[in-house]
């Protein structure tokens, strides 16, 4: 099948640019006179949507463990493979991570591994002011994830397509 190439000519006559530079200065004298809307920043802070998807957390038992059970699907399913488990048992038998790290700098926030949690421990948060001096402090290891308290993010649901 051959491929069909459609030839544009040029305009020959000559284009004002007198008058793109008017229609410029036009442009830039209506927006001195707008209304101007600024966010005083740490003062005012603008809502953010329910789905963000920001800073991690684990969600604890009432005894104040993780509710992570080392099942490992988090970070298989992980795509920027930002999420570090070693998992360990103890003498009954229970499953829970000895080493549990997401490395903040390499996450796409997606939020695979909260949908694949089982239990329900891993959660994408609504925060978003993370600032750190060095690269190790993005690192977030078990008792960082499980300090954190800001609100979870409510994933985008199917039945609700509006997310409302």
């Amino acid at each position: 099948m051959p491929i069909g190439v459609k030839v544009v000519e040029r305009p020959v006559e000559q284009t004002s640019y007198m008058r793109a530079t008017l229609g410029g200065m036009k442009r830039t004298i209506k927006h001195m006179f707008e209304q101007k809307v600024t966010t005083q920043y740490p003062e005012e802070k603008e809502s953010i949507s329910k789905r963000w998807r920001g800073t991690h957390r684990m969600l604890t038992t009432e005894d104040g463990k993780a509710k992570c059970v080392a099942c490992g699907l988090c970070p298989s399913v992980c795509p920027a493979n930002c999420i570090k488990l070693v998992p360990g048992e103890d003498e009954q038998g229970n499953r829970y991570p000895l080493v549990f790290e997401i490395d903040e700098f390499r996450c796409i926030f997606c939020g695979y591994c909260q949908e694949v949690c089982p239990e329900e421990a891993i959660h994408v948060g609504r925060h978003y002011e993370n600032a750190e001096y060095s690269r190790e402090g993005f690192v977030y290891d078990l008792e960082r994830l499980m300090a954190q308290t800001h609100p979870v993010c409510e994933l985008w649901d199917p039945a609700d397509p509006k997310g409302e």
